[in-house]
Protein backbone atom coordinates (compact mmCIF):
# COMPACT_ATOMS: atom_id res chain seq x y z
CA UNK A 1 0.00 0.00 0.00
CA UNK A 2 2.81 2.41 0.86
CA UNK A 3 4.41 1.74 -2.51
CA UNK A 4 1.12 2.40 -4.28
CA UNK A 5 0.68 5.67 -2.42
CA UNK A 6 4.24 6.69 -3.19
CA UNK A 7 3.89 5.90 -6.91
CA UNK A 8 0.65 7.87 -7.08
CA UNK A 9 2.22 11.04 -5.72
CA UNK A 10 2.83 13.98 -8.01
CA UNK A 11 6.38 14.64 -9.07
CA UNK A 12 5.88 18.33 -9.81
CA UNK A 13 8.77 20.56 -8.84
CA UNK A 14 6.53 23.54 -8.06
CA UNK A 15 7.00 25.29 -4.74
CA UNK A 16 4.71 27.37 -2.59
CA UNK A 17 6.32 30.83 -2.72
CA UNK A 18 8.32 31.78 0.36
CA UNK A 19 7.15 35.22 1.61
CA UNK A 20 9.59 38.13 1.72
CA UNK A 21 10.03 38.01 5.50
CA UNK A 22 9.74 34.23 5.74
CA UNK A 23 12.27 31.43 5.44
CA UNK A 24 12.49 28.26 3.37
CA UNK A 25 12.71 25.11 5.53
CA UNK A 26 14.53 23.21 2.79
CA UNK A 27 18.10 22.07 3.48
CA UNK A 28 17.82 23.07 7.12
CA UNK A 29 18.72 21.23 10.32
CA UNK A 30 16.71 22.90 13.06
CA UNK A 31 16.03 22.97 16.79
CA UNK A 32 12.71 21.39 17.71
CA UNK A 33 10.08 23.14 19.84
CA UNK A 34 10.47 22.04 23.47
CA UNK A 35 8.54 23.52 26.38
CA UNK A 36 11.41 24.01 28.83
CA UNK A 37 14.35 23.44 26.53
CA UNK A 38 13.30 25.95 23.90
CA UNK A 39 13.68 29.17 25.89
CA UNK A 40 15.92 31.96 24.59
CA UNK A 41 19.38 30.88 25.89
CA UNK A 42 18.83 27.34 24.58
CA UNK A 43 17.90 28.72 21.16
CA UNK A 44 20.89 31.05 21.09
CA UNK A 45 23.18 28.17 22.04
CA UNK A 46 21.78 26.00 19.24
CA UNK A 47 22.35 28.83 16.73
CA UNK A 48 25.91 29.28 18.00
CA UNK A 49 26.64 25.62 17.30
CA UNK A 50 25.14 25.64 13.83
CA UNK A 51 21.36 25.19 13.95
CA UNK A 52 19.91 26.72 10.78
CA UNK A 53 16.57 27.63 12.41
CA UNK A 54 15.15 27.46 15.94
CA UNK A 55 11.60 26.80 17.08
CA UNK A 56 10.46 28.48 20.30
CA UNK A 57 8.50 26.49 22.91
CA UNK A 58 4.79 25.96 22.30
CA UNK A 59 3.00 29.08 23.52
CA UNK A 60 -0.77 28.87 24.02
CA UNK A 61 -2.79 31.52 22.19
CA UNK A 62 -4.66 32.72 25.28
CA UNK A 63 -1.42 33.24 27.21
CA UNK A 64 -0.16 35.63 24.51
CA UNK A 65 -3.39 37.56 24.03
CA UNK A 66 -3.38 40.57 26.34
CA UNK A 67 0.39 40.69 26.81
CA UNK A 68 2.41 43.89 26.63
CA UNK A 69 5.30 44.02 24.18
CA UNK A 70 8.41 45.87 25.35
CA UNK A 71 12.04 46.26 24.37
CA UNK A 72 14.26 45.31 27.31
CA UNK A 73 17.35 47.59 27.28
CA UNK A 74 19.17 45.43 29.84
CA UNK A 75 19.02 42.22 27.81
CA UNK A 76 18.48 43.76 24.34
CA UNK A 77 15.48 41.47 23.95
CA UNK A 78 11.82 41.91 23.09
CA UNK A 79 9.66 40.74 25.99
CA UNK A 80 5.98 39.87 26.05
CA UNK A 81 4.69 40.22 29.62
CA UNK A 82 1.50 40.40 31.64
CA UNK A 83 0.65 41.40 35.19
CA UNK A 84 1.26 38.61 37.71
CA UNK A 85 -1.87 36.74 38.76
CA UNK A 86 -0.59 35.18 41.98
CA UNK A 87 -2.40 36.07 45.18
CA UNK A 88 0.60 35.88 47.49
CA UNK A 89 0.35 38.15 50.53
CA UNK A 90 4.13 38.36 50.73
CA UNK A 91 5.48 40.18 47.65
CA UNK A 92 8.68 38.72 46.16
CA UNK A 93 11.94 40.67 46.56
CA UNK A 94 11.55 42.06 43.03
CA UNK A 95 7.93 42.42 41.91
CA UNK A 96 7.90 41.90 38.15
CA UNK A 97 5.38 41.18 35.46
CA UNK A 98 5.10 37.57 34.32
CA UNK A 99 7.29 36.90 31.29
CA UNK A 100 5.35 34.97 28.64
CA UNK A 101 7.80 35.06 25.72
CA UNK A 102 11.25 36.51 25.09
CA UNK A 103 13.12 36.75 21.80
CA UNK A 104 16.32 38.36 20.56
CA UNK A 105 15.58 40.67 17.61
CA UNK A 106 19.12 40.57 16.19
CA UNK A 107 20.57 37.16 17.13
CA UNK A 108 17.37 35.34 16.08
CA UNK A 109 16.47 37.58 13.15
CA UNK A 110 15.23 35.50 10.23
CA UNK A 111 15.77 32.26 12.16
CA UNK A 112 13.04 32.08 14.82
CA UNK A 113 9.80 30.18 14.32
CA UNK A 114 7.04 30.91 16.84
CA UNK A 115 5.05 27.78 17.66
CA UNK A 116 1.49 28.34 18.81
CA UNK A 117 -0.82 26.05 20.76
CA UNK A 118 -4.38 26.68 19.63
CA UNK A 119 -7.75 25.14 18.86
CA UNK A 120 -9.37 28.29 17.45
CA UNK A 121 -8.76 30.14 14.18
CA UNK A 122 -9.77 33.45 15.77
CA UNK A 123 -7.55 33.11 18.85
CA UNK A 124 -4.65 31.80 16.76
CA UNK A 125 -4.78 34.89 14.56
CA UNK A 126 -5.01 37.27 17.55
CA UNK A 127 -1.99 35.71 19.23
CA UNK A 128 0.10 35.34 16.08
CA UNK A 129 -0.35 39.00 15.12
CA UNK A 130 1.35 40.07 18.35
CA UNK A 131 4.66 38.42 17.45
CA UNK A 132 4.45 38.19 13.63
CA UNK A 133 6.70 41.16 12.84
CA UNK A 134 9.52 39.70 14.96
CA UNK A 135 9.64 36.11 13.68
CA UNK A 136 10.28 34.30 10.40
CA UNK A 137 7.24 32.05 10.67
CA UNK A 138 4.30 30.81 12.70
CA UNK A 139 4.03 27.06 13.32
CA UNK A 140 0.89 25.35 14.63
CA UNK A 141 1.44 22.57 17.16
CA UNK A 142 -0.65 19.58 16.08
CA UNK A 143 1.64 16.94 17.53
CA UNK A 144 2.01 17.40 21.30
CA UNK A 145 0.46 14.37 23.07
CA UNK A 146 0.63 15.84 26.60
CA UNK A 147 -2.71 16.32 28.44
CA UNK A 148 -2.07 20.02 29.11
CA UNK A 149 -2.30 20.51 25.35
CA UNK A 150 -4.75 17.86 24.18
CA UNK A 151 -7.27 18.51 26.96
CA UNK A 152 -7.97 21.90 25.39
CA UNK A 153 -8.37 20.43 21.92
CA UNK A 154 -4.87 21.57 20.97
CA UNK A 155 -1.74 19.64 20.03
CA UNK A 156 -2.26 16.07 18.86
CA UNK A 157 -6.01 16.40 19.50
CA UNK A 158 -6.17 18.45 16.29
CA UNK A 159 -5.21 15.33 14.32
CA UNK A 160 -8.67 14.00 15.09
CA UNK A 161 -10.32 17.22 13.87
CA UNK A 162 -8.58 17.81 10.52
CA UNK A 163 -11.12 20.35 9.28
CA UNK A 164 -10.60 22.50 12.37
CA UNK A 165 -6.83 22.24 11.94
CA UNK A 166 -7.12 23.19 8.27
CA UNK A 167 -9.34 26.17 9.14
CA UNK A 168 -6.75 27.38 11.65
CA UNK A 169 -4.00 27.17 9.03
CA UNK A 170 -6.10 28.92 6.37
CA UNK A 171 -6.91 31.76 8.78
CA UNK A 172 -3.24 32.17 9.71
CA UNK A 173 -2.13 32.12 6.06
CA UNK A 174 -4.65 34.78 5.06
CA UNK A 175 -4.68 37.07 8.09
CA UNK A 176 -1.09 36.73 9.31
CA UNK A 177 1.10 35.16 6.64
CA UNK A 178 -0.07 37.37 3.78
CA UNK A 179 -0.23 40.53 5.91
CA UNK A 180 3.18 40.21 7.57
CA UNK A 181 4.74 38.28 4.66
CA UNK A 182 5.93 35.32 6.72
CA UNK A 183 5.41 31.59 6.31
CA UNK A 184 2.84 29.45 8.13
CA UNK A 185 3.62 25.82 8.92
CA UNK A 186 2.36 22.89 11.00
CA UNK A 187 3.89 20.05 13.01
CA UNK A 188 2.00 16.73 13.12
CA UNK A 189 2.35 13.11 14.16
CA UNK A 190 1.60 9.91 12.25
CA UNK A 191 -1.97 8.66 12.21
CA UNK A 192 -3.09 5.06 12.67
CA UNK A 193 -2.76 4.07 9.01
CA UNK A 194 -0.75 5.33 6.01
CA UNK A 195 -4.03 6.12 4.23
CA UNK A 196 -5.22 8.43 7.02
CA UNK A 197 -1.82 10.10 7.26
CA UNK A 198 -1.73 10.69 3.50
CA UNK A 199 -5.23 12.18 3.49
CA UNK A 200 -4.35 14.51 6.37
CA UNK A 201 -1.11 15.69 4.75
CA UNK A 202 -2.91 16.45 1.46
CA UNK A 203 -5.57 18.43 3.31
CA UNK A 204 -2.99 20.47 5.21
CA UNK A 205 -0.80 21.12 2.16
CA UNK A 206 -3.81 22.64 0.41
CA UNK A 207 -4.18 25.40 3.02
CA UNK A 208 -1.32 27.54 1.74
CA UNK A 209 1.34 26.53 4.28
CA UNK A 210 5.01 26.69 3.34
CA UNK A 211 6.22 23.85 5.59
CA UNK A 212 5.15 20.66 7.37
CA UNK A 213 7.07 18.76 10.04
CA UNK A 214 6.22 15.15 10.81
CA UNK A 215 7.19 13.57 14.13
CA UNK A 216 7.66 9.93 13.19
CA UNK A 217 5.61 8.56 16.07
CA UNK A 218 1.88 8.14 16.64
CA UNK A 219 0.12 10.04 19.41
CA UNK A 220 0.20 7.21 21.99
CA UNK A 221 3.93 6.62 21.48
CA UNK A 222 6.48 8.02 23.91
CA UNK A 223 10.07 9.21 23.31
CA UNK A 224 11.56 5.94 24.59
CA UNK A 225 9.82 4.07 21.75
CA UNK A 226 11.75 3.93 18.50
CA UNK A 227 10.61 6.35 15.80
CA UNK A 228 8.88 4.68 12.86
CA UNK A 229 9.89 6.02 9.46
CA UNK A 230 8.02 3.72 7.09
CA UNK A 231 5.58 6.49 6.13
CA UNK A 232 8.17 9.25 5.86
CA UNK A 233 9.05 8.81 2.19
CA UNK A 234 5.35 8.86 1.28
CA UNK A 235 4.73 12.03 3.33
CA UNK A 236 7.76 13.78 1.85
CA UNK A 237 6.55 12.88 -1.63
CA UNK A 238 3.11 14.36 -1.06
CA UNK A 239 4.63 17.56 0.29
CA UNK A 240 7.00 17.80 -2.64
CA UNK A 241 4.12 17.37 -5.07
CA UNK A 242 2.25 20.21 -3.37
CA UNK A 243 5.31 22.45 -3.19
CA UNK A 244 5.52 22.33 0.62
CA UNK A 245 8.80 21.78 2.47
CA UNK A 246 8.87 18.64 4.66
CA UNK A 247 10.94 18.30 7.82
CA UNK A 248 11.38 15.02 9.68
CA UNK A 249 11.56 14.66 13.47
CA UNK A 250 12.14 11.74 15.82
CA UNK A 251 15.37 10.09 17.04
CA UNK A 252 17.64 12.42 15.08
CA UNK A 253 20.89 12.55 17.03
CA UNK A 254 23.16 15.01 15.21
CA UNK A 255 23.70 16.99 12.03
CA UNK A 256 25.52 14.22 10.13
CA UNK A 257 22.81 11.67 10.90
CA UNK A 258 20.14 14.22 10.00
CA UNK A 259 21.65 14.77 6.56
CA UNK A 260 21.91 11.02 6.04
CA UNK A 261 18.24 10.47 6.98
CA UNK A 262 17.11 13.36 4.78
CA UNK A 263 18.88 11.77 1.83
CA UNK A 264 17.53 8.30 2.60
CA UNK A 265 13.87 9.26 3.01
CA UNK A 266 13.59 12.21 0.66
CA UNK A 267 12.72 14.82 3.28
CA UNK A 268 13.78 18.44 2.88
CA UNK A 269 15.34 18.84 6.33
CA UNK A 270 15.36 17.53 9.87
CA UNK A 271 14.54 18.63 13.39
CA UNK A 272 16.61 17.68 16.47
CA UNK A 273 14.98 17.57 19.92
CA UNK A 274 16.25 15.52 22.88
CA UNK A 275 19.79 15.22 21.53
CA UNK A 276 20.03 19.01 21.49
CA UNK A 277 18.65 19.16 25.02
CA UNK A 278 21.52 16.90 26.15
CA UNK A 279 24.27 18.64 24.17
CA UNK A 280 23.54 21.57 21.84
CA UNK A 281 26.81 21.05 19.97
CA UNK A 282 25.04 18.18 18.16
CA UNK A 283 24.43 20.74 15.40
CA UNK A 284 28.17 20.68 14.62
CA UNK A 285 29.18 18.30 11.86
CA UNK A 286 31.91 15.74 12.39
CA UNK A 287 34.11 17.80 10.08
CA UNK A 288 33.62 20.75 12.45
CA UNK A 289 34.66 18.66 15.42
CA UNK A 290 31.32 17.09 16.40
CA UNK A 291 30.16 17.02 20.02
CA UNK A 292 32.00 19.23 22.49
CA UNK A 293 32.76 18.28 26.13
CA UNK A 294 29.88 19.03 28.48
CA UNK A 295 31.89 21.57 30.51
CA UNK A 296 32.46 23.74 27.47
CA UNK A 297 28.80 23.58 26.48
CA UNK A 298 27.70 24.42 30.04
CA UNK A 299 30.06 27.41 30.11
CA UNK A 300 28.61 28.79 26.88
CA UNK A 301 25.07 28.15 28.06
CA UNK A 302 25.64 29.98 31.34
CA UNK A 303 27.10 32.99 29.51
CA UNK A 304 24.00 33.21 27.33
CA UNK A 305 21.59 32.65 30.24
CA UNK A 306 23.22 35.51 32.16
CA UNK A 307 23.19 37.83 29.15
CA UNK A 308 19.40 37.52 28.80
CA UNK A 309 18.50 37.32 32.52
CA UNK A 310 16.98 33.89 32.03
CA UNK A 311 14.75 32.61 34.82
CA UNK A 312 16.90 30.67 37.27
CA UNK A 313 14.48 27.76 37.49
CA UNK A 314 14.67 27.22 33.74
CA UNK A 315 18.45 27.58 33.71
CA UNK A 316 18.80 25.09 36.54
CA UNK A 317 16.69 22.55 34.65
CA UNK A 318 18.74 22.94 31.48
CA UNK A 319 21.99 22.54 33.40
CA UNK A 320 20.65 19.28 34.80
CA UNK A 321 20.14 18.07 31.22
CA UNK A 322 23.56 19.19 29.99
CA UNK A 323 25.56 17.69 32.88
CA UNK A 324 26.30 14.01 33.63
CA UNK A 325 24.02 13.00 36.49
CA UNK A 326 26.54 10.82 38.35
CA UNK A 327 29.01 13.61 39.10
CA UNK A 328 29.21 15.25 42.52
CA UNK A 329 28.99 18.67 40.88
CA UNK A 330 25.56 17.66 39.57
CA UNK A 331 24.40 17.05 43.13
CA UNK A 332 26.01 20.29 44.34
CA UNK A 333 24.11 22.24 41.70
CA UNK A 334 20.80 20.86 42.94
CA UNK A 335 21.17 22.92 46.13
CA UNK A 336 21.96 26.20 44.35
CA UNK A 337 19.25 28.86 44.52
CA UNK A 338 20.83 31.36 42.17
CA UNK A 339 23.42 32.07 39.51
CA UNK A 340 26.23 33.14 41.84
CA UNK A 341 26.27 29.88 43.79
CA UNK A 342 25.96 27.90 40.56
CA UNK A 343 28.94 29.65 38.99
CA UNK A 344 30.96 28.95 42.11
CA UNK A 345 29.97 25.28 42.06
CA UNK A 346 30.83 25.02 38.36
CA UNK A 347 34.09 26.92 38.92
CA UNK A 348 33.09 29.57 36.38
CA UNK A 349 34.99 32.31 38.18
CA UNK A 350 34.91 34.69 35.22
CA UNK A 351 31.10 34.79 35.41
CA UNK A 352 30.65 35.27 39.18
CA UNK A 353 30.43 39.08 39.16
CA UNK A 354 27.90 39.06 36.35
CA UNK A 355 25.99 36.28 38.11
CA UNK A 356 25.73 38.40 41.27
CA UNK A 357 24.23 41.29 39.27
CA UNK A 358 21.72 39.03 37.54
CA UNK A 359 20.67 37.49 40.86
CA UNK A 360 19.91 40.96 42.19
CA UNK A 361 17.87 41.91 39.12
CA UNK A 362 15.90 38.68 39.37
CA UNK A 363 15.41 39.11 43.11
CA UNK A 364 17.21 35.88 44.04
CA UNK A 365 20.42 37.18 45.60
CA UNK A 366 21.27 35.58 48.94
CA UNK A 367 20.40 38.76 50.85
CA UNK A 368 17.09 39.21 49.03
CA UNK A 369 16.12 35.60 49.60
CA UNK A 370 17.07 35.87 53.28
CA UNK A 371 14.81 38.91 53.79
CA UNK A 372 12.05 37.23 51.83
CA UNK A 373 12.27 34.04 53.90
CA UNK A 374 12.27 36.08 57.12
CA UNK A 375 9.12 37.89 55.97
CA UNK A 376 7.43 34.58 55.25
CA UNK A 377 8.49 33.21 58.62
CA UNK A 378 7.08 36.26 60.43
CA UNK A 379 3.84 36.01 58.47
CA UNK A 380 3.48 32.34 59.40
CA UNK A 381 4.17 33.11 63.07
CA UNK A 382 1.60 35.90 63.00
CA UNK A 383 -0.88 33.62 61.34
CA UNK A 384 -0.33 30.90 63.94
CA UNK A 385 -0.82 33.44 66.75
CA UNK A 386 -4.04 34.65 65.15
CA UNK A 387 -5.27 31.09 64.79
CA UNK A 388 -4.37 30.33 68.39
CA UNK A 389 -6.19 33.45 69.60
CA UNK A 390 -9.16 32.56 67.46
CA UNK A 391 -9.16 29.06 68.85
CA UNK A 392 -9.12 30.33 72.44
CA UNK A 393 -11.98 32.72 71.72
CA UNK A 394 -13.90 29.85 70.23
CA UNK A 395 -13.30 27.75 73.33
CA UNK A 396 -14.33 30.62 75.60
CA UNK A 397 -17.48 31.13 73.61
CA UNK A 398 -18.19 27.44 73.68
CA UNK A 399 -17.63 27.35 77.44
CA UNK A 400 -20.06 30.23 77.99
CA UNK A 401 -22.65 28.58 75.82
CA UNK A 402 -22.38 25.27 77.64
CA UNK A 403 -22.92 26.99 81.01
CA UNK A 404 -26.10 28.78 79.98
CA UNK A 405 -29.39 27.34 81.22
CA UNK A 406 -31.72 25.95 78.67
CA UNK A 407 -34.63 28.19 77.74
CA UNK A 408 -37.04 25.89 79.55
CA UNK A 409 -34.88 26.07 82.65
CA UNK A 410 -35.08 29.87 82.58
CA UNK A 411 -38.87 29.85 82.39
CA UNK A 412 -39.10 30.58 78.71
CA UNK A 413 -41.64 28.31 77.16
CA UNK A 414 -42.62 26.94 80.56
CA UNK A 415 -45.93 28.89 80.62
CA UNK A 416 -48.88 26.65 79.74
CA UNK A 417 -50.16 27.16 76.22
CA UNK A 418 -53.20 29.36 75.94
CA UNK A 419 -56.21 28.32 73.88
CA UNK A 420 -56.80 30.47 70.86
Amino acid sequence: MLRALTNAMATSSRRVPIPKNGVDYRNKIVLAPMVRSGELPSRLLALKYGADLVWGPETVDRSMIGTTKRFNPVTSTIDFTRSPSNGSRIPPPVQKESLIYRLHPTEEHGKLIFQIGTASPELAVQAAKLVAENVAGIDVNAGCPKPFSTSGGMGAALLQTPELLASILRALVKEVGEVYEIGISVKIRLLETPERTAALVRTLCATGITGLTVHCRTTPMRPRERAIREQLRMIAGICRGEGVACLMNGDVKNRDEALQLVEEFGADGAMIATAAEANSSCFRSKAEGGLLPWREVVHEYMKLALEVDNRWGNTKFLLSQLMPGKLQIYKDLAGCKGYKRACEALELDNLCDQAREVDERLGISEEQLRHFNEAIKKAKTKNKSAKAAGGQMGRDKSYGTNNKNLLSERGVGATPAMAV
